[in-house]
């Protein structure tokens, strides 16, 4: 099974592309971010003809996370325990069943945190938080777990082209940093890490000033996975590619490959 996510930063601007994507790379199960679409209007129709079946948990205008699956999606919950008072739409999981097993993915999109000095970067941190409560209760289960997602979290000075650019960045906080080691702590597994430990491995490059072009890119584009997942993990990529179609994202697809 090919587990994909991708942060799509609009879904109705980058429809041709999300299309051309799904029917070149063909993932079982899709984790899409920032859709930037309420429920009704999200263009499931075109998701829809090419065999997957489609949950989103939307907001107009910003945020918004989707699941696309070829498989039916049991279970669908949305928005992160813990705070009753969040209404950004950042989370979505289900439950997937093939015919020798079942995997919890979820679909996340963390809070970015900027500026630092504002009341986004707490709001971030207490996301984590809920975040960290919620992955370790459901490694209480006996389903595989995927938590797959733009994390907004520069782990390692490694994932970033120039990280001392980054030192006053939300993303490469020490309490950021430190709040994904605590979800590795758990017992979850990057999934990119645990293949692949080289330099220079991105899936974020901004449209300013050519980072593009100059490979000035960071990962923040992560799958993370339960013991029970990363005990079957056969392999994962770097679509980097669809960063030079027209009309791109600014992040690419990372797919994960599970036995199931």
């Amino acid at each position: 099974m090919r587990i994909a996510t991708w942060n799509i930063n609009g879904v109705k601007a980058r429809l041709e592309n999300l299309t051309r994507w799904l029917e070149e790379s063909g993932p079982d199960i899709v984790c899409l971010q920032e859709i930037k679409s309420v429920d009704e209007a999200f263009p499931g129709e075109a998701v829809e003809r090419l065999g997957y079946n489609v949950a989103t948990h939307g907001q107009k205008g910003f945020n918004g996370v989707a699941l696309l699956s070829k498989r039916p999606l049991e279970d669908v919950t949305c928005r992160l325990p813990g705070d009753e008072a969040d209404e950004h739409a950042r989370w979505i999981e289900a439950t997937v069943s093939t015919e020798t097993g079942a995997v919890r993915v979820a679909s996340l999109y963390l809070p970015n945190g900027n500026p630092i000095d504002t009341d986004k970067f707490p709001y971030k941190l207490a996301w984590m938080d809920r975040l960290l409560a919620h992955a370790e209760g459901l490694l209480a289960t006996d389903t595989p777990i995927v938590l797959a997602g733009d994390y907004n979290v520069i782990p390692e000075p490694a994932d970033a082209r120039f990280p001392d650019r980054w030192t006053d960045d939300a993303l490469f906080q020490p309490e950021s940093r430190q709040r994904y080691r605590a979800l590795v702590n758990l017992g979850y597994c990057d999934a990119l890490r645990a293949v692949d430990a080289s330099d220079g491995i991105y899936t974020f490059w901004d449209y300013q000033a050519g980072a593009w072009q100059k490979n000035n890119g960071i990962r923040i584009d992560h799958v993370m996975l339960s013991p029970g997942a990363a005990d079957r993990l056969e392999g994962v990529s770097v679509e980097k590619h669809t960063r030079a179609w027209g009309k791109p994202s600014d992040h690419v697809p990372v797919v994960v490959s599970i036995d199931l």
